[in-house]
């Protein structure tokens, strides 16, 4: 069995687990045609295989949304492979069989700014990483996270020659990261914590362009970097490099990464309209789950052109789209992320955070 294979080969257990919680959003067969960007939506017919989650398949196929469609506004990052059951939904039609006509809004400012444009009603809904949106939440955005979508988007990597093995090895080193306050550098801290090194004062972190961080490692200037997919996948095609630790290692194997943020008013005016589109993106990661080749042919046009297709299907596959709690499980990963968060000293130690978990969750299948 391959690291990858071994990463993703707890579908069955994590999918009873949310069943006997009676949490499971569901997942569907899409029908018709959407407009939103440049796809053009299939016919009906891609299927998902029902047949262990009798009520995923109920909350699927439960009363739509009636009248003319809805129309809404989704921000997310176009470059994020990890996102392809976005482009999967309008392709294959889930976002039309939840009579929902959405518009994609590639957004590209700070996290801040797109809480922002959602709270205030500029964007409907959103997907970003929790480990960078649950600091600024934490500041009151009138923003619901409905469900996890996924995990696996972040690694280390180093140099194959080099003496960083394992993450312990980072105590004492030059580590590149794109980003000072990303999701990365925050995963990987708490991480060093958990191993008794102090992530501020035993690491020297250095900021460098994203797509050049792996020329910082070959210059020696660093020893280490972090990247995500697709541009970590993408080098680690190369043998002169190797992964160091991913977030799938360990406890976090079965822990969601990116999350889906809803507007506070659409969950309170319209909570239909909220589950619908919640629906929809977790029938369509549960389909790029199932056929990530399909899944990968919906995202190409947004790739770099470096990734082929086999590139973008192998990244469909690593990436945990049949994990996507909501409810109660999604809750305790939002709290456990903000203990996390804590202990690193990017929450206020003051933060109760229980009362952060259930102020920013909201189970939309619950209406």
């Amino acid at each position: 069995m391959s690291d990858n294979e071994d990463k993703r080969g707890g579908v069955d257990f994590d999918r009873r687990r949310l069943l006997r919680a009676g949490l499971a959003a569901g997942f569907a067969a899409p029908l018709g045609a959407l407009s939103a960007q440049a796809f053009v939506p299939r016919a009906v017919g891609p299927a998902i295989d029902f047949s262990q989650f009798p009520l995923c398949q109920t909350s699927s196929d439960g009363p739509v949304l009636t009248g003319a469609p809805r129309k809404l506004k989704l921000s997310w990052n176009a470059g994020a492979v990890c996102l392809a059951p976005v482009p999967v939904a309008i392709e294959h039609g889930f976002f039309q069989k939840q009579n929902l006509d959405v518009e994609l809004v590639n957004y590209s400012g700070s996290t801040d700014q797109l809480l922002e444009a959602i709270a205030t009603g500029k964007s409907d809904a959103g997907l970003g990483m929790a480990l960078r949106w649950l600091k600024p939440l934490e500041q009151g955005f009138d923003v619901k996270i409905a469900a996890g979508t996924h995990g696996g988007c972040m690694r280390v990597l180093s140099r194959a020659d080099s003496g960083v093995s394992k993450l312990a090895d980072l105590k004492g080193k030059i580590v590149a990261v794109g980003d000072l306050a990303g999701p990365d550098k925050n995963f990987f801290s708490i991480q060093l914590s958990k191993l008794g090194i102090d992530p501020i004062r035993d690491v020297d972190w250095r900021a460098y362009p994203g797509n050049l961080l792996n020329v910082a490692v070959e210059k020696g200037e660093v020893q280490a970097f972090l990247s995500s997919d697709p541009l970590a996948y993408l080098w680690l095609k190369d043998s002169q490099y190797k992964e160091v630790a991913s977030n799938l290692d360990g406890e976090y194997r079965d822990k969601s990464c990116c999350i889906l943020g809803l507007r506070g008013s659409l969950v309170r005016d319209e909570p239909q309209v909220a589950r619908a589109i919640t629906q929809a993106l977790l029938d369509a990661a549960m389909f790029s789950s199932q056929n990530p080749e399909k899944a990968a042919k919906s995202f190409q046009p947004y790739a770099p052109k470096a990734a082929t297709l086999a590139d973008l299907e192998g990244m469909v596959r690593y990436h945990t789209h049949h994990h996507h709690p909501v409810g109660e499980v999604l809750k305790r990963e939002l709290k456990a992320y903000a203990d996390d968060l804590k202990s690193v000293s990017v929450f206020k130690p003051s933060t109760d955070t229980a009362k952060f978990a259930e102020r920013i969750y909201v189970d939309v299948f619950a209406v």
